[in-house]
């Protein structure tokens, strides 16, 4: 379902089951996977690709070359930048087109979230299911299942798929007290246990 004030290039892929809400803009040759929901006033930049069951929330910014894997989330009002160092101008004073500087993007792999308000400074990567806290300023690539908060955000726990904070039960041994998963921390690396695996 696309809403009559959306502006939506011709050139867009949108997939079965989207939703672009009011106000919302895609740009051209912007890829929106099946079942995504982008809302009311959200920017979806030029050949940004979003996979599957993506959320783009209300007045959230998805600058190009951003990749967002299936089951992303992008609260209200975040941004995803794409200039390492922004100017208007030239030293020479002239003014800069679209052939003065590349775009670099940032990458949410499957299940990220993005919280409300939250920056994120391409060119970074936010892992597998890790979670930027409101308001963050992400500078750094995030690992997997991390939860990263503050300016610059830095690591204040791990998350599961749930995106309910991990408990700790032993050094390193980490369990989710929603879905009963259970990983491991090596060298601040988190990975889910075999046991997850066979019960999946």
């Amino acid at each position: 379902m696309i809403v009559d004030s959306a502006e939506v290039d011709p050139t867009a892929q949108i997939g079965a089951e989207a939703s672009i809400w009011q106000l919302a803009q895609v740009r051209e040759n912007a890829v929106v996977g099946a079942g995504c929901i982008i809302g009311r006033g959200a920017y979806i930049g030029s050949g940004v690709h979003m996979g599957e069951n993506c959320k783009v929330q209300n007045y959230a910014l998805v600058y190009e070359p951003a990749h967002l894997e299936d089951g992303v989330f992008i609260g209200p009002a975040a941004v995803l930048t794409n200039d390492t160092y922004p100017r208007a101008i030239n030293s020479d004073g002239t003014r800069k087109s679209g052939a003065d500087w590349e775009p670099v993007g940032v990458t949410l792999r499957r299940g990220a979230s993005v919280g409300a308000r939250a920056v994120c400074v391409a060119p970074v990567t936010i892992g597998a299911w890790a979670t930027v806290a409101a308001g963050a300023v992400v500078t750094k690539d995030v690992p997997d299942h991390a939860l990263v908060a503050g300016v610059p955000a830095r690591r204040v726990g791990w998350v599961g798929t749930a995106g309910v904070p991990l408990r700790e039960d032993a050094p390193g041994a980490w369990s989710c007290p929603v879905t009963g998963e259970r990983y491991q921390e090596n060298d601040g690396v988190l990975t889910a246990t075999s046991q997850n695996e066979e019960t999946r």
